[in-house]
């Protein structure tokens, strides 16, 4: 499924519709489990800051803006800069920003396989990014050169244990624009540690409950999309029905250690 094309077909509905793209961004908080994994590890690191220091933040590949959003606006003391290879989404993302006088949140154009900056951020994320990008290594040495001494990196992508839906060599990904279905915990532990990184921490995420919750909440309304976008006109009704039930899988998902799962999240200092 491609699955930029509903991506860009909500780029059109959200555009200079400020409610609608803050609408989004608190649907994707709520439905998407992985944000619920990361926004853990954003507070964390957060708190183990003093709240005077400036922190610099990179939301590296940041698509809609929603984590640079989060971030910008829960924490004052932080600088957050998004960059995406799409511009239609970053002009919208920087409008947005401007409109709404969010001081400490940019968007800027950028392709992280060329990102030159050096000793710049205390947090870097890529949320659903590396499974986009053929040449992995080149950018997490360039996070890893981006970062100043002591920052963080955080990185959720698909496992390679079912991750972009696919469970056997014969299974196609179940979005088109991935170029690798998923890591295994070794194989990105070792391209991070290989690109400088220490303190790597990797779990897996989307266990038995978040597999079924991300079915729920987002491959069968996705598949629907896919078919035709006049469904997003049920969606409402469909999430009224599956929501409780979809939320109760992701909370148990974050309750259990997943001792394998679809997702990972990783952590990593520089």
């Amino acid at each position: 499924m491609k699955y930029e094309k509903i991506k860009s077909k909500i780029d059109e509905i959200i555009s200079e519709r400020d409610f609608l793209r803050r609408l989004l961004y608190a649907g994707l908080n709520l439905l998407l489990l992985r944000a619920w994994y990361v926004k853990d590890e954003v507070k964390n690191f957060f708190k183990s800051k003093n709240e005077n220091e400036k922190i610099k933040v990179l939301d590296a590949g940041c698509g809609f803006g929603q984590y640079s959003y989060f971030i910008a606006k829960k924490f004052k003391n932080s600088e957050v800069l998004g960059i995406d290879i799409n511009e239609q989404r970053i002009n919208d993302c920087e409008k947005f920003a401007r409109r709404k006088k969010i001081e400490n949140l940019k968007f800027e154009l950028a392709d992280l396989t060329k990102l030159e900056q050096t000793e710049k951020f205390d947090l870097i994320l890529a949320i659903d990014v590396m499974e986009h990008i053929e040449d992995d290594v080149k950018v997490f040495e360039n996070f890893f050169k981006a970062l100043k001494r002591g920052g963080f990196l955080i990185i959720s992508t698909p496992s390679n244990l079912g991750g972009s839906d696919v469970h056997s060599d014969e299974d196609e990904s179940f979005i088109e624009e991935h170029v690798r279905t998923g890591y295994s915990v070794e194989e990105i532990k070792l391209k991070l540690e290989n690109s400088g990184f220490k303190n790597v921490n990797v779990r897996y995420t989307y266990g038995r409950w978040g597999q079924l919750s991300w079915k729920l909440m987002m491959k069968f309304p996705v598949m629907m999309l896919g078919k035709s976008f006049a469904f997003a006109m049920l969606l409402p009704l469909y999430y009224l029905l599956v929501s409780i039930p979809g939320i109760f899988l992701m909370w148990l998902d974050k309750k259990v250690r997943n001792e394998i799962g679809t997702g990972l999240i990783i952590t990593a200092r520089k």
